[in-house]
């Protein structure tokens, strides 16, 4: 079963998984494997999971400002002397309160409110890593493909070079020694398409788990040659400002401390006074049926203000671990912000450093063809050795290899740098 089958049969349980798919003899995209990363990565589905958690706890603390109503009834039968009453008997009541002022609740519900927002960043951030993990784990099995591809022109290269050499030697053009040295030269070659091979599907495997699939590594990845990042050239101050600005986790610092204020603020508000509205109507009496309506309507409605005047300190404690909590958050920030700048600083130089490796590598490769196919003309008219055949041939894998490289660690460090600017 090829891998696209394969995925398309694993992720058909979702309209968005359907949509992220490869079509069923087709290579898979780099557009496709993020999207399905961001259909099923485990950990991307936790930290939706989180974000709902947190907006059902501030939907509790919002609960306690909202007006609230409680129903009861009962019936009881009773016999004898007075004041029991003979009979059944029935009960019913119906009371409401809301809550006027309560300066602990209100802030306590706008902490829960800014905590829930503050997951909602982190999951955008959770998002942003996973669609990074997804392009540099398709990157890396792109670059084992290609990797594989120079494998097999060497061990092509190997087996002509054999066939060559083999061929001299029968004539007496060249020693046994050059033979010796061919057939050495086609194992190592073997070895290497093994190893690469065995690259290729680890890397697939990785790309599978990047994704959050569990299928085969057996399929096809399609070209793709990743565009420059606009702005990856540019001044650091520019990227600094456009980083604070989108990237999910400085937004989620932010809500954290608007929660942090508002928790503040409700340990202060334990020390002011509540008021409460409430209001109540009911009724209790003998049974409907009986001859003499006995029954007893009652209402009632008023204010409650209550002031905890000692609390044995139990406030003023929640205060101080508030403003500390506060203060710690406050003081991490300009260090958070120079992490953020460490990182685009890494980023751009990373991306600096290999796309002048990728120029290099390229002129590498065509220098190093043109001496193999000199070796080769030597090799043939008697005038090189099997030495300097070997050293071509290995100067020519060794660029080809390196070039390969170079043009995925130009597309990895593309997407960290991405990454770093807030970009999905």
């Amino acid at each position: 079963m090829t891998r696209a089958l394969a995925l398309a049969l694993l992720l058909a349980a979702t309209p968005a998984a359907r949509a992220a798919a490869p079509d069923a003899d087709g290579p898979l995209t780099l557009e496709q494997a993020v999207a399905t990363a961001l259909a099923h990565q485990p950990q991307l589905l936790a930290a939706r999971a989180q974000t709902r958690a947190a907006q059902a706890r501030a939907a509790q603390g919002n609960a306690a400002l909202l007006p609230s109503a409680q129903l009861t009834g009962g019936v009881s039968r009773g016999d004898g002397p007075a004041p029991v009453t003979p009979g059944n008997t029935y009960s019913l009541g119906l009371s409401a309160s809301q809550t006027l002022f309560d300066a602990g609740a209100w802030y306590g519900a706008a902490s829960g409110r800014a905590a829930a927002a503050a997951q909602a960043e982190t999951e955008r951030s959770t998002r942003l890593g996973v669609v990074l993990a997804a392009r540099t784990a398709w990157y890396q099995a792109a670059a084992a493909r290609d990797l594989v591809a120079v494998a097999r022109e060497t061990l092509a290269n190997r087996e002509a070079h054999l066939a060559q050499v083999k061929a001299f030697v029968e004539v007496g053009t060249r020693p046994e020694i050059d033979l010796a040295q061919a057939r050495a030269d086609r194992a190592g070659a073997v070895v290497l398409l093994i190893g690469a091979e065995n690259d290729h599907a680890t890397a697939h495997a990785q790309l599978n788990q990047a994704m959050g699939v569990a299928a085969s590594t057996d399929y096809a990845l399609a070209p793709a040659e990743p565009a420059p990042l606009p702005g990856e050239e540019g001044a650091i101050e520019p990227l600094l400002a456009e980083a604070l600005s989108a990237r999910p986790d400085v937004a989620a610092r932010a809500r954290q401390r608007e929660a942090q204020v508002a928790t503040l603020r409700a340990a202060q508000g334990t020390w002011l006074p509540t008021l409460d509205a409430g209001a109540r109507v009911s009724e209790a009496g003998p049974r409907s049926d009986q001859l003499v309506d006995r029954s007893q309507r009652s209402w009632s409605a008023g204010l409650t203000l209550t002031w905890q005047l000692l609390e044995g300190g139990r406030g003023a404690a929640r205060a101080s671990e508030a403003q500390a909590s506060l203060d710690a958050l406050d003081a991490s920030d300009e260090a958070f912000r120079q992490q953020i700048r460490l990182e685009l600083e890494q980023a751009r130089l990373v991306v600096r450093s290999a796309r002048a490796s990728v120029e290099a590598n390229g002129e590498v490769v065509v220098n190093a063809r043109e001496r193999l196919r000199l070796a080769e003309g030597r090799y043939q008219a008697g005038l090189g050795n099997g030495l300097e055949l070997d050293d071509a041939q290995v100067a020519v894998t060794n660029a080809a290899a390196q070039e390969v490289k170079a043009r995925f660690t130009l597309a990895s460090a593309r997407a960290q740098l991405a990454r770093a600017l807030g970009r999905s």
